[in-house]
């Protein structure tokens, strides 16, 4: 049985300190990404798809292996670690930008490291909310997380136009280098104070008190990765949700980080306007996750989820139509509130489904689901982008998304 999800429990304050680290890194990490996108955007689409396969390639191929260690040595201490080798990533990042005429060789190899980093700290962040959260309030919890992550996708953008502009490439690197080393000082703060993870474990006990079954520290590494397949392919709830969120990973997250920067300079817009647009998508999500803050979930998780699905759609043909920033900016917004309506409702539901034993595993599948679909997406999109107009590849997308979301609200497992 999944816990009841949409309460109005109080969130513990360890949470909140966490959250506001994890935020203000946020705004680092998307600041360098668009800024990283931009600069490989000037060699063409093909050249900025193989960026991202650079981030997303080591990402698939370690997601397993992350969650596995994240659930074995513990979460804390993998993301201490990823914090700082992303310090010292981005610190190299930017002065190879300063000291080299060609950016790509270091892009790629940055794009790399990222992705190596990606695959160890995201299954141990995204567990953090059931590790520190009582069940009742996950819904709130992860919404808070959800606009954190919004307002960080509003703010970053923008700010990675002014670095480009101001200080270039290596501007945007040393500002996540900076935010990630405050993220760093956040949790040796908290992981002090908590006493060796006392909270996290606080979370477990509450969550063994159920049917998750106990956990076996004689498993082999690889026998433990597999366990995490395996424990999401054969539950219910968990299944049909993850393959709904990979079809949303494939058609709808490279409408920001990829065909938004290509329909800029097919328009010849700025990069200012770019990020306004990218920064609308932000801003609609975060209005769906403010909502659900203040009034809680909807209680169809699944066809909330769907439903955003359709939104977006209709949001990602609009952009492709529209000609004018202005257009495209209320596209986005658009865009960005069915993404927060899917997210803010199938995120709670995976998280409060999943095995205490297997949290950053099922977590690890999870950004596995979205990882895979991207490596194939972006580089087709990417290379169709340069064999037909940016427009029409984003009408391509809206029609994969109508189509997700007209099945999903057909399927009775994720109807109920």
């Amino acid at each position: 049985m999944v816990a009841a999800i949409g309460g109005r429990s109080a969130v513990p304050g360890a949470y909140w300190a966490w959250l506001g680290g994890t935020a203000l890194s946020l705004v680092g990490v998307q600041a360098m990404a668009f800024a990283m996108t931009w600069v490989a955007a000037g060699y063409g689409g093909r050249f900025a798809a193989v960026v991202l396969t650079a981030i997303n390639l080591p990402r698939a191929l370690l997601l397993l292996v992350g969650g596995a260690v994240a659930d074995r040595v513990g979460a804390w201490r993998v993301m201490v670690a990823s914090d700082a080798v992303m310090v010292a990533v981005t610190v190299a990042l930017a002065a190879a930008a300063w000291s080299s005429t060609d950016p790509r060789l270091p892009l790629l190899l940055a794009a790399v490291a990222i992705g190596v980093v990606d695959a160890f700290y995201l299954p141990s962040t995204g567990s953090m909310p059931r590790r520190l959260v009582p069940p009742a309030a996950l819904a709130r919890a992860m919404s808070a997380r959800q606009l954190a992550g919004q307002l960080a996708l509003l703010a970053g953008p923008s700010l990675g136009g002014l670095l480009l502009a101001g200080a270039g490439l290596a501007g945007a690197a040393l500002t996540n280098a900076v935010t990630c080393l405050v993220m760093l000082s956040v949790l040796l703060a908290l992981r002090s104070r908590a006493g060796r993870s006392a909270q996290p474990r606080a979370a477990d006990r509450r969550a063994r008190a159920g049917t998750d079954p106990p956990s076996d520290p004689a498993q082999s590494l690889w026998r433990a990765c597999l366990d995490g397949v395996r424990v999401v392919s054969s539950h219910g709830a968990l299944r049909p949700a993850l393959l709904l969120t990979g079809v949303a990973a494939g058609f709808l997250l490279p409408v920001s980080s990829l065909l938004v920067p290509l329909l800029a300079r097919e328009r010849v817009w700025s990069p200012q306007v770019t990020g306004a647009v990218v920064a609308a998508v932000a801003l609609g999500t975060a209005t769906a996750a403010v909502t659900v803050l203040a009034r809680g979930a909807l209680p169809r998780a699944g066809r909330a989820a769907a439903t955003g699905l359709l939104v977006a759609a209709a949001g990602v043909a609009a952009l492709a139509a529209g000609g004018s920033p202005e257009s495209a900016v209320a596209a986005g917004v658009a865009v960005g509130a069915g993404a927060g309506l899917f997210a803010t409702h199938i995120g709670p539901l995976i998280l409060a489904a999943a095995p205490v034993t297997h949290l950053a595993r099922v977590q690890s599948v999870l950004v596995l689901v979205q990882s895979l679909p991207l490596l194939l997406t972006t580089n087709l999109l990417g290379s169709l982008a340069e064999a037909a107009r940016v427009s029409t590849v984003l009408h391509g997308c809206a029609g994969v998304l109508a189509v997700a979301g007209l099945v999903a609200l057909t399927s009775p497992a994720l109807r109920r």
